[in-house]
């Protein structure tokens, strides 16, 4: 019978005290929502190079649009001699001189959308990204208009090392 009086005892209900953890979590939610770092993540799409070995050869040659970004310069070339070198300007690469030959080439090769960046290394992640987006679009602003007509050039950028 002492173990059925002991049974009883027991019995009853147990109450859990989560006044502690509540503490905890006033504290800590706040906390992690002022040090979170909110940002925005863009996707760049890129093509990689692909053999030409695979298919038969066009009627007419390829042209061949290459951008180098070199630390001091950047240069245009065609695939096989650098047709043009725009130097940095003021500790920058002169994307507004890029965007200008860009405009040419398309001008000229209108049907073309593919263009190749080849870079050199220790080139800063940002200063490529700006580079990117010079060859996807240029800005362009008539005389006599306030309004700036965005181009498209170039949107199929493929990647590769500088020689």
């Amino acid at each position: 019978m002492s173990i059925r009086h002991h049974y009883r005892r027991t019995e009853g209900h147990a109450e859990l005290d989560i006044t502690t953890f509540l503490n905890l979590m006033v504290v800590l939610i706040p906390f992690l929502l002022v040090t979170a770092v909110f940002s925005r993540i863009t996707i760049q799409e890129l093509n990689l190079p692909t053999d030409a070995a695979g298919g038969a050869k066009p009627d007419k040659p390829l042209v061949t649009i290459e951008i180098i970004v070199r630390k001091d310069n950047l240069q245009l070339s065609d695939g096989q001699r650098i047709t043009a070198t725009i130097p940095r300007l003021e500790g920058k690469h002169d994307l507004k001189q890029l965007s200008e030959k860009l405009l040419a080439l398309k001008g000229q090769h209108g049907d073309l959308e593919e263009a190749t960046l080849l870079i050199e290394q220790d080139i800063e992640y940002e200063e490529l990204i700006h580079v990117m987006d010079a060859v996807k679009l240029a800005e362009v602003r008539q005389s006599g208009q306030e309004e700036v007509q965005k181009i498209v050039l170039f949107p199929q950028i493929s990647l590769g090392d500088a020689p």
